[in-house]
């Protein structure tokens, strides 16, 4: 089984770049905000209609970075294989959520499986380091060699 995933990489002007802080299913994850693809979408919709639902932003596609070229099994043990398409993103709307100014800065409340909060990382301080899921990381490593 496949699992198709598509995210988002936004830089600023000051070369700050977005990320997202999430709990879910117990574990904490930093990541670049996207998710999984719908039956029916293409990829570009779904990076579009991701950046909505998680951050009320619309955005442009701006090229494609990455798609995952290894075996990469999910983390969440569903026995699937991952894999994941990064785009340049940039936004078209104004930014309306708020940013959090540290990693995982949110309180989960009890009822919640799932807390997601998104913050903007340096430019010195981004790297693969600063991203958890191993695909992330090798495209931290392209990102940084790139822009």
């Amino acid at each position: 089984m496949f699992n198709v995933r598509v995210y988002g990489i936004m830089m600023n002007e000051q070369k700050q770049v977005l990320v997202t802080d999430e709990y879910i299913r117990g574990g904490y994850y930093t990541k670049f905000p996207g998710g999984g693809l719908e039956f029916g979408e293409g990829t570009l919709q779904c990076v579009v209609r991701e950046f909505q639902e998680e951050l009320g932003l619309d955005v442009e596609v701006i090229e494609h970075i990455y798609t995952t070229d290894f075996f990469q099994l999910s983390a969440f043990g569903d026995n699937s294989q991952i894999i994941s398409i990064y785009y340049l993103v940039k936004p078209l709307s104004a930014f309306n959520f708020p940013l959090l100014s540290e990693p995982f800065d949110f309180v989960i409340p009890e009822d919640k499986r799932d807390v997601e909060g998104a913050r903007w990382i340096n430019w010195e301080e981004f790297s693969a380091e600063a991203v958890t899921l191993p695909i992330d990381k090798v495209v931290a490593d392209l990102v940084k060699v790139r822009y």
